[in-house]
């Protein structure tokens, strides 16, 4: 079966955006070249099939291998006690930003199940590994900026001090979706916060690009800026 997949993603690989995709991803050095849709069309196929024996003997050689697992571990159907392990096996695999977030981004059967996956994932908010805590926000950020859990989000966020890079970019964007669904409660956060500088100004900087955001909004945002 593998062998397989592998030839499969070799099929699908295109040139082109190998060289672009491997310029966003900096030391991964295994980018095929599939594009992120192509593969997820690639992915509802195994997640139809035998995608427990898929998942429970997949190969990590090639990036799309490794995106591949986290796709169909979204889109197979299953209950949730066993999608939940098999996101405990895979999140420690996760060592790249775009691996991350594609995966954070098909668990939508969160939407249906916020409280035990809130609980669920509590445990990698203690976690030193960037990727781990990247996983970590990024859901909070694709399923909790609610009415419910805004406040205990944002407390989470100003407690994390890690010196990630991708844990870093992850609070910013997260504190930027944030604000644009809360204003209030974001900008009231953001003039009392424990933010270290580049992760404060990265923020503000990701608020300011948004064009959900008034240019007069942003006036202020700007004015906000730590020197």
């Amino acid at each position: 079966m593998n062998e397989e997949i592998e030839k499969r993603i070799f099929e699908l690989a295109d040139t082109e955006y190998k060289e672009f995709h491997s310029g966003l991803c900096p030391n991964t050095n295994n980018i095929v070249g599939v594009r992120v849709p192509v593969l997820r069309n690639y992915a509802k196929e195994l997640a139809k099939s035998d995608f427990r024996t898929y998942l429970n003997n997949a190969k990590d050689d090639y990036y799309e291998e490794t995106m591949l697992q986290g796709m169909v571990i979204g889109l197979s159907k299953m209950d949730i006690e066993e999608r939940l392990n098999y996101i405990k096996k895979f999140v420690p695999k996760i060592n790249n930003w775009a691996i991350c977030d594609v995966f954070c981004a098909g668990l939508k059967f969160t939407n249906k199940n916020k409280e035990i996956v809130w609980e669920f994932l509590k445990v990698y908010n203690n976690s030193v590994e960037e990727f781990e805590l990247r996983f970590f926000i990024v859901m909070l950020l694709d399923f909790y900026i609610t009415d419910k859990y805004i406040n205990e989000v944002i407390s989470i966020l100003d407690n994390i001090k890690h010196e990630g890079y991708y844990v870093k970019m992850a609070i910013a964007w997260t504190i930027s979706v944030a604000y644009i669904k809360y204003p209030e409660t974001t900008i009231k956060y953001l003039m009392n916060n424990t933010l270290d500088d580049f992760t404060y100004n990265k923020a503000l900087q990701k608020i300011i690009e948004s064009y959900r955001v008034s240019n007069s909004d942003k006036k202020i945002i700007r004015s906000m800026k730590r020197k």
